[in-house]
């Protein structure tokens, strides 16, 4: 077999013309040291702040710390697989989540990997947890409302799609109950939530999540847990992660609802992970940064302008004081830094007022912007909230046991209706028609001939007779936000008609 030298050449000058060289190039490091959830790093010299990092195992890890001879790295995972030695790859790309409509309806960690049982996700499209919020170029203001569904909210403390307004009380006070009355009222509106629970029960959290898929949410609705079992990388992530799913569908012009129960929790895993980190503590032990923690990502939620789309997302942050100590370091950065709070009583909440809203705490910033006309009008929320301030003033002065008149005793007997008519049971949300009509009674004193303890009652059973009887009245409401001169005219004869069958049946 003979050899042609020319023709094998060629080949290899072919060859060496269309060869495309690929060097990869990683800079390792090596862990000195490794415990609670952190780890020391020798040899990662060109590490960005908040780049991700890869341990032996698929472990991730965020670069939180850059110091002179080492870089400190927060681990997100099983740091006890770790050990001192171990290599560190930099991948030089941002801790990113996947995000895309295959997230809705599941249940996940915040790195995004499913915990429900129901197999892998597969996302096409990530985000990096961290991203600038809008500027106020690329906001506008808010003015369409977000219905939670609870009276007291709606009326006296109204919630705008973009706001930001918190969740505060003690513990066991409503605060989740309120957060996922508002979740299941988005049934139908075209809202995406995302429900993150961090440093939660992990018994807690099952339960929501039953809770939530009994009731039909999880149709529209992503949960990221992050419970108490998990380390404090994790926890201190997992709100950064829901942002960051939330902001996806934000940025295609849709509508987002995000609740983060509880930041509490977060801001106590980021505190540990400083002082491991050796940062200087402040007040309350917490490090100096911990209100850039959370104003950088309560931010971020906001109403786009139209030129980007639109969109908007809502963020509901719950945080919990302790005995009602509103003026504590965290719940004060957190109140300077939202639109209004919707403050949860202890006291209220054991005297069977619930949801236990403190009326005078309890303010939202945006306020009749966010509501309907018909909502706005000064016969429903502006009556109830006037009416309610009035009563508590005369609450305490009818306590000194002084005798009153007849027009200040009616008056005290209307306010105890008007107390008992927003309490509503959990997971039975109301539409905001059926809201108007009924605080439009309360305020009108149609209930004032109905003992206090039937108030309730009387509110249901009005609502199925305009449901069933007057739903002409009804559906107009629904119809024109308004509560006009002719339709208030129609109500009115409605409610007297109620009053006479509600009557006859003692």
């Amino acid at each position: 077999m003979k050899f042609k030298a020319d023709e094998i050449a060629s080949v290899l000058q072919k060859e060496i013309e269309d060869f495309r060289g690929q060097v990869e190039s990683n800079e390792i490091g090596r862990v000195l040291e490794v415990g609670d959830g952190i780890a020391r790093v020798y040899g990662l010299g060109g590490a960005m702040a908040g780049e991700m990092v890869e341990f032996p195992g698929g472990v991730r890890g965020q670069v939180f710390n850059l110091e002179e001879n080492s870089v400190g790295v927060i681990i997100l995972g099983d740091y006890l697989k770790i050990a001192e030695g171990d290599e560190v790859k930099s991948t030089g790309q941002l801790l990113s989540v996947p995000v895309g409509d295959v997230m809705i309806g599941r249940v996940v960690d915040p790195l995004g990997n499913p915990l429900d049982g129901k197999g892998p996700i597969l996302a096409t499209e990530s985000r990096p947890l961290e991203t600038v919020a809008p500027g106020i170029a690329g906001r506008q203001p808010v003015k369409q409302p977000l219905q939670t569904g609870i009276k007291a909210v709606d009326a006296m403390t109204p919630i705008g799609r973009g706001q930001r307004e918190l969740i505060i009380g003690d513990r066991k006070t409503g605060k989740t109950a309120v957060c996922l009355d508002t979740i299941l009222n988005q049934k139908g509106q075209d809202v995406i939530c995302v429900y993150v629970a961090c440093g939660q029960r992990s018994a807690s959290v099952a339960g929501v999540i039953e809770a939530l898929r009994a009731h039909g949410a999880m149709d529209y609705t992503i949960v990221v847990s992050s419970p108490s079992s998990d380390p404090a990388p994790l926890q201190y992530i997992a709100p950064y992660s829901g942002a960051a799913l939330a902001e996806y569908f934000m940025y295609q012009g849709k509508h987002t609802l995000v609740v983060y129960d509880d930041l509490s929790k977060q801001a106590i895993a980021y505190r540990q992970l400083s002082l491991l980190m050796r940062r200087p503590p402040g007040r309350e032990a917490f490090p100096g940064d911990i209100f850039y923690c959370h104003s950088r990502l309560l931010e971020r939620a906001a109403k786009l302008s139209d030129e980007l789309g639109g969109g908007t997302m809502t963020a509901l942050p719950v945080i919990e004081t302790l005995q009602g100590d509103v003026s504590a370091y965290i719940p004060t950065n957190v109140i300077s830094i939202t639109d209004g709070q919707i403050y949860l009583e202890p006291d209220l909440f054991f005297a069977g007022v619930r949801p236990a809203i403190n009326v005078g705490i309890s303010v939202s910033r945006v306020g009749g912007n966010a509501q309907t006309k018909a909502m706005k009008n000064k016969m429903v929320a502006g009556g109830l909230r006037l009416d309610l301030a009035a009563f508590r003033e005369l609450e305490a002065f009818a306590q000194l046991g002084t005798e009153l008149d007849k027009e200040t005793q009616s008056r005290l007997d209307r306010g105890y209706r008007l107390v008992a008519l927003p309490k509503q049971p959990q997971f039975e949300p109301l539409h905001v028609a059926d809201q108007v009509i009924s605080i439009f009674a309360g305020t009108q004193g149609y209930f004032d001939s109905i003992p206090v303890n039937q108030v309730a009652a009387a509110a249901r059973e009005m609502l199925a007779f305009m449901r069933e009887q007057k739903s002409e009245v009804r559906d107009k409401l629904i119809e024109t936000k308004e509560l006009s001169g002719p339709l208030e005219q129609q109500l009115r004869a409605a409610l007297e008609e109620f009053k006479k069958q509600f009557a006859s049946k003692k």
